[in-house]
């Protein structure tokens, strides 16, 4: 395994991607993006963050979303997937992350698995199935704010107090444990979904992120079949794994 993934839960791959590739997935996110707009403009303007299922043939033609497959199996991004996650990695989904339309509007710390599980839960889950982002800036961004350690660790009393928003404390208020993650357009972060973090608003901030897991069942229920490529795309990904190993969980529930 990365051994600064293992000991701090994050690492960052500088120009990761070069000019023609971030433009070119800048065209298709952007495309994306606007069709995404349309067709949820009460919920863009009030509160949204990020959009998801980049892969999913409602907003882009077939060229596009054939493109976008490619890049998510591409030799380049699943060399890292492997450096992680090196047996049976799997594809979860993907996110596109933007700043809100209220520029007042807070961030605000959390773990991926508080949505989904108790605290007992969440403390088990720190030693059990990995998923992962995988975050490429494709414009320059204050990037994120994370807890190194946190994928494997606890919270202590200030990050629980802030996270869950209880003794006065609220979930933007700064932590003395946070590291703050700048990105350069091209850069890639990778960070355990497990950990906690917070996204930072500002700048043209605009990230395409892909999230890969263990081929684990309860991971996996949550994604989308109509997002992975059917047979004929899967010839023309350079390492279709992820999806296929996902297509076979989902196929087995």
């Amino acid at each position: 395994m990365n051994l600064d993934f293992k000991n701090s839960g994050y690492f960052v791959k500088q120009h990761f991607l070069n000019h023609s590739q971030i433009n070119r997935l800048s065209l298709i996110t952007e495309i994306f993006h606007h069709s995404w707009v349309e067709a949820n403009i009460g919920f863009y303007e009030e509160r949204a963050i990020n959009s998801a299922y980049l892969t999913s043939q409602k907003h882009l033609n077939e060229e596009q979303r054939i493109s976008l497959l490619q890049f998510i199996g591409s030799n380049q991004l699943m060399e890292q997937v492997y450096s992680i996650i090196p047996k049976d990695p799997a594809f979860m989904n993907t996110q596109l992350f933007f700043n809100p339309v209220n520029p007042e509007q807070k961030n605000y710390w959390h773990r991926d698995i508080q949505y989904d599980l108790d605290l007992e839960q969440q403390k088990a889950a720190l030693s059990g199935p990995q998923a992962l982002h995988f975050r490429v800036a494709l414009k320059d961004e204050p990037g994120i704010e994370l807890v190194p350690g946190s994928h494997m660790n606890w919270d202590t009393q200030e990050e629980l107090d802030v996270r869950l928003e209880q003794n006065g404390k609220k979930s933007h208020h700064n932590l003395s444990t946070g590291k703050t993650i700048p990105l350069k357009a091209g850069d890639l972060l990778i960070f355990s979904a497990k950990m906690i973090h917070r996204g930072l608003y500002g700048l043209d901030r605009f990230s395409l992120d892909v999230l890969y897991c263990d081929s684990n069942k309860e991971l996996l229920k949550y994604a989308e079949p109509n997002c992975l490529p059917n047979e004929e795309q899967l010839k023309l990904i350079e390492d279709p794994t992820a999806f296929m190993n996902t297509a076979k969980i989902i196929n087995s529930l």
